[in-house]
């Protein structure tokens, strides 16, 4: 799963010397959060809604609202935009945005192309979309959650158990735990729960819990 397919493309974009406001008016107008900030056809900052406020004035404030939206119209994106600008890779994994943006504390990243063009944004929500895809976390799905040791061959014993009983596994995910042993999540449309359920412990693993979503 890549960045180029899940991302935002084509983003609106901004120069430095557009106005907080406009670019306030931008966001609203369009509901997103994120701006790229682009001069001469080079990415020079990005601008969130975080940036607008930490600028705004505060709602205690005497200003009347023509005063505030003047204020805000004079001070320029290039003054409150962030720069160097952290970005990704249209071609990079959705996995290498993810740890960018954990790694970082940020909520989004400009995408640029191989010659350093702005070509979207990618963000959490659709990093939370994508894993959501990639669970298949649809309602009418059994989900079960295996325990088992570090050892060769284990996702295709649990795998056999299943197809044995003549059901295909939609998901499969693997996650290591501290002690070094494996919790294995397998989603799909099963019935039979229990019986399934005894044969994966008769195989020597744990079943440590199961659930249907809703």
């Amino acid at each position: 799963m890549f960045v180029a397919n899940r991302m935002t493309k084509n983003p609106v974009t901004v120069t430095p010397d557009t106005g907080v406001d406009e670019a306030a008016r931008l966001m609203k107008k369009n509901g997103f959060r994120r701006l790229p900030v682009v001069e001469d056809g080079t990415l020079v900052g990005f601008l969130n809604d975080k940036d607008i406020m930490r600028v705004a004035p505060s709602p205690a404030t005497t200003l009347s609202r023509y005063e505030e939206v003047s204020l805000l119209s004079k001070l320029k994106i290039r003054e409150v935009m962030q720069s160097p600008v952290i970005t990704v890779d249209e071609d990079a994994t959705l996995e290498q945005a993810a740890l960018i943006m954990y790694e970082n504390k940020i909520g989004g990243l400009p995408v640029v192309s191989s010659v350093g063009a702005v070509v979207g944004v990618i963000t959490e929500t659709d990093i939370f979309k994508a894993f959501v895809d990639i669970m298949d976390l649809h309602a009418g799905k059994t989900r079960f959650t295996i325990h088992t040791d570090n050892k060769v061959g284990v996702v295709h014993d649990i795998s056999g158990i299943f197809a044995d009983k003549g059901y295909n596994i939609d998901t499969v995910v693997t996650c290591a735990q501290k002690d070094g042993s494996y919790e294995i999540v397998i989603l799909g449309d099963f019935a039979e729960v229990d019986a399934l359920k005894k044969d994966i412990e008769a195989h020597g693993y744990a079943v440590t819990h199961i659930t249907t979503i809703e």
